[in-house]
């Protein structure tokens, strides 16, 4: 899709493209390195660079993005004296290696613009100035150190940090947020640059879908450049999705539109990106001016100001300004009048001929269609994991309940915690009183119940509560029972200090109430621990690995139960519009479309405030929303590029039970009103 994109983006009025470099994805080992296929960084660079578009390249490589663990590969955690973002020798030594690799693969290529490459920016680490402070000294000291790391690397252009207001000479700091208007440099030489305008917000699972009327963001970019800005970048142009298991948070969609100009799907979201185009057209047409001169303002009344560039070898350039919420504003300016909305900004290029008004959208609305595309997924089959033996196969017993990722490394979401429970015949609810009651306190995410092996139900957290109480009423026999808890990542975290210490999975107490003699804790019994699931270990989701497994073919009908496989085969649709997978049938899980992740689901409906939207007036997040509920994701983004003519492989993972013979592949289409 990279061609496409980058010229729509060409086309849309940009010259830059803005990337992170993800070291996850990049260094999955240490020291083994992945720039194939989707990875492929300097192809990418490459593409821009042919559409003759310049590169902002934010090596980070710490780049938060909602990605999971922000970017730095969860082994690195494991290197013993290592502590993330701030003065540890074993981070500082691991992060110089992998930014000077990626600096220098740029340099072989001659990719920088002090080369005559298209890089006329590179980033070192990431909004460090939010947690700094948690770090004390060896915070500064570590911030201090990546500036002038960075910078010895002699790339011949400027560093950036973005949210970094005490960014070393020579190293620039940046602007992040909704507005950026109020911002300055820390020095009166350095260029104003506003990395991240958000064009909307990220979605989570159970949450609303989030949407920033153009009109504001279209007024937040005149209001930067009226200042005297000098490079804006949209965060996203371009979302995209988060396929495999990167989405990070915990709790982030698979899907990343972001409500951007481009969709995730590679469509134009209109009115947004044409709205957008033309306040670039009008930007530029200004440009003699906004290169030669600086703003001088002038108030035309009390929320109504312009502030026009003018200088006798570049003309003359006026942006005139109301900054009422709600009333319309007529202003007299060079003898002329002009008719202002609220909450806008109209653009002179020449100080006299208003070509552009933020709030005056001339554009179509795009209205999506999800349209079944009719290709029948045949010859389904299921495989059920077997929960009654999980630990027979345990390679790890021992006293006490462990944090989730020092077990699995995150080579795997779920994670097995199984022990055993003797009852006494005696016990009265055995002879007819009340079931004993199970309660388990979970670090997160999700957590399913399993009682000698049969499925006693689920509990989940939320982004902003990860831990929670999963409390059942368990059907226990006289003699030895098996409890088994499978907990479930739902992406790993990625911002805040010392996010890699957070911890995830059943830390306890676990405890049995009803019982005779009173409650019975659990917590420091023998567990045995399981990573992973069969189904996983067997590569079921591999074209190569699938003929291996006793599927049972034929009816789904009956196999609406927990922990179940799915596999089905289906033709490409024809024609060339994106296409999806609507899961809306299906409760949670991850598909793989041949041996290809397409990510995780979750159908959970979204809360929120979904009442009227305005564009005037401060726009933050919980402002204009959308989808209450609907399930926060019901369609899932298959590129067309991972599929073949005929035969392709669909397997679905089901973690708590759903109808996957009324799964779909639909297509994304556009109409205009």
């Amino acid at each position: 899709m990279w061609e496409g994109l980058i010229q729509k983006a060409k086309d849309g009025g940009l010259d830059v493209i803005d990337t992170y470099v993800f070291w996850n994805l990049h260094e999955p080992s240490p020291g083994n390195y992945d720039f194939e296929g989707r990875n492929d960084l300097v192809r990418f660079i490459k593409i821009i660079q042919n559409a003759g578009m310049y590169v902002n390249l934010r090596i980070g490589p710490y780049v938060c993005g909602e990605w999971i663990f922000g970017g730095i590969p969860v082994w690195l955690k494991y290197v013993p004296g290592t502590t993330f973002r701030t003065n540890s020798e074993p981070f500082k030594r691991a992060m110089q290696g992998f930014v000077q690799k990626i600096v220098q693969m740029m340099k072989n290529e001659r990719l920088f613009q002090s080369q005559g490459g298209p890089i006329i920016l590179s980033q070192i680490e990431n909004e460090y100035g939010l947690v700094s402070k948690d770090y004390g000294a060896g915070g500064h000291e570590y911030m201090t150190w990546a500036a002038k790391m960075a910078v010895d690397l002699g790339t011949g252009v400027p560093w950036v940090m973005c949210k970094e207001d005490d960014a070393p000479d020579p190293v620039i700091n940046t602007c992040n947020g909704f507005y950026c208007d109020y911002f300055t440099p820390n020095k009166p030489n350095k260029p104003t640059i506003w990395t991240e305008a958000w064009s909307g917000w990220f979605e989570e699972f159970g949450g609303p879908i989030h949407h920033r009327p153009v009109e504001d963001l279209a007024f937040a970019v005149a209001r930067f450049i009226q200042k005297g800005g000098s490079f804006v970048n949209y965060y996203m142009y371009h979302g995209g999705t988060n396929f495999g298991r990167t989405a990070g948070g915990p709790f982030l969609t698979t899907s990343y539109d972001y409500d951007a100009p481009i969709d995730e799907y590679g469509l134009l979201r209109q009115p947004k990106y044409d709205h957008l185009m033309e306040l670039h057209k009008a930007i530029k047409l200004s440009e003699r001016a906004l290169v030669n001169a600086y703003p001088a303002v002038t108030p035309l009344g009390n929320y109504e100001q312009a502030h026009v560039f003018s200088s006798k070898s570049g003309g003359c350039a006026a942006f005139l300004a109301n900054f009422h919420m709600n009333s319309p504003a007529t202003v007299t300016f060079n003898q002329m009048h002009y008719e202002l909305p609220a909450w806008s900004i109209s653009i002179l290029p020449d100080c006299k001929t208003a070509v552009f008004n933020t709030a005056k959208v001339g554009s179509k609305t795009s209205q999506v269609h999800m349209l079944p595309a009719n290709v029948p997924t045949h010859s389904w089959g299921t495989f059920t994991e077997d929960t009654s033996n999980i630990d027979t196969d345990s390679k790890l017993t021992v006293v006490g309940l462990l944090e989730q990722l020092n077990v699995t490394r995150d080579t795997s979401d779920y994670l097995w915690y199984s022990t055993s429970v003797e009852i006494s015949p005696s016990e009265s609810f055995l002879h007819g009183g009340r079931h004993p009651i199970l309660t388990v306190q979970s670090a997160g995410h999700a957590l399913h119940v399993f009682i000698n092996g049969q499925f006693s139900g689920s509990a989940y957290g939320t982004k902003e509560h990860t831990q929670f109480t999963c409390t059942r009423s368990l059907s226990l026999h006289a003699g030895v029972n098996k409890i088994s808890l499978l907990s479930v990542a739902i992406g790993l975290p990625n911002d805040g200090a010392r996010y890699e210490t957070r911890s995830t999975g059943v830390l306890g107490p676990v405890i049995l109430h009803g019982l005779d003699k009173g409650p019975r804790d659990l917590t420091w019994q023998k567990w045995s621990y399981q990573v992973g699931l069969r189904g996983e270990s067997m590569n079921l989701v591999s074209p190569t690995g699938i003929s291996s497994v006793d599927w049972i073919e034929g009816s789904l009908v009956a196999t609406q139960q927990p922990l179940t496989w799915y596999k089905a085969y289906f033709n490409e649709p024809s024609g060339n519009e994106p296409l999806a997978l609507d899961m809306g049938s299906m409760g949670k899980g991850q598909a793989w479309i041949n041996g290809q992740s397409i990510g995780r689901y979750w159908t959970i409906h979204a809360t929120g405030d979904c009442s009227s939207c305005t564009y005037e007036g401060t726009y933050r997040s919980p402002k204009c929303q959308s989808g209450c509920g609907q399930p926060t994701q019901r369609w899932y983004h298959v590129p067309r590029s991972w599929l073949k003519p005929t035969g392709n492989l669909l397997v679905v993972f089901e973690e708590i039970g759903g109808d996957a013979s009324r799964i779909s592949v639909v297509k994304r289409t556009l109409t205009y009103v």
